[in-house]
């Protein structure tokens, strides 16, 4: 319990010097991916890989089956605009979680998509985005995914 409130307030001091950041330099810090994964943990309550473990971030047991969790993060001045980070189709993942932040980097929503999903988004024949950078728009994430959270049954 102690550490995860020592996270969290670590995390708010990020959050704070990021958006001061970008406020002088004009550019992201770059620690939107590591706010999205603390904040899907946080809510879904996964259990967070190691730094670099190729193809997943974190971990999630479901129904006594363990699934591996790619987290995607996106910092939103207006929602559901811009594009997924890139997705490598090459490594090992059951699903991928899109958590949209606002531009303080406060929660606003996360979304799910299982792999054959997103696997038939990508190599869909069409946009070199798609098919070479393994990117979509978030609209096109959303359009293939269910929101996690907030969940209205919760």
């Amino acid at each position: 319990m102690k550490d995860r409130l020592n996270q969290r307030e670590i995390l708010a001091e990020v959050k704070r010097l990021a958006v001061a950041y970008y406020a002088v330099a004009g550019k992201p810090l770059g620690v939107t991916g590591e706010i999205a994964e603390f904040e899907a943990a946080d809510k879904l309550g996964l259990t967070l890989c190691s730094a670099r473990t190729a193809g997943y971030d974190a971990i999630r047991e479901s129904n006594g089956r363990t699934e591996k969790v790619q987290i995607k993060g996106r910092r939103q001045d207006r929602l559901y605009k811009g594009r997924v980070p890139s997705i490598d189709l090459d490594k090992p993942f059951d699903v991928v979680l899109l958590v949209l932040l606002d531009a303080n980097y406060d929660l606003l929503e996360i979304w799910e998509a299982p792999r054959g999903v997103i696997v038939e988004r990508l190599t869909a024949p069409g946009s070199k985005a798609r098919n070479v950078r393994r990117s979509m728009s978030v609209r096109q994430f959303l359009s293939i995914a269910v929101r996690a959270w907030p969940n209205e049954s919760r």
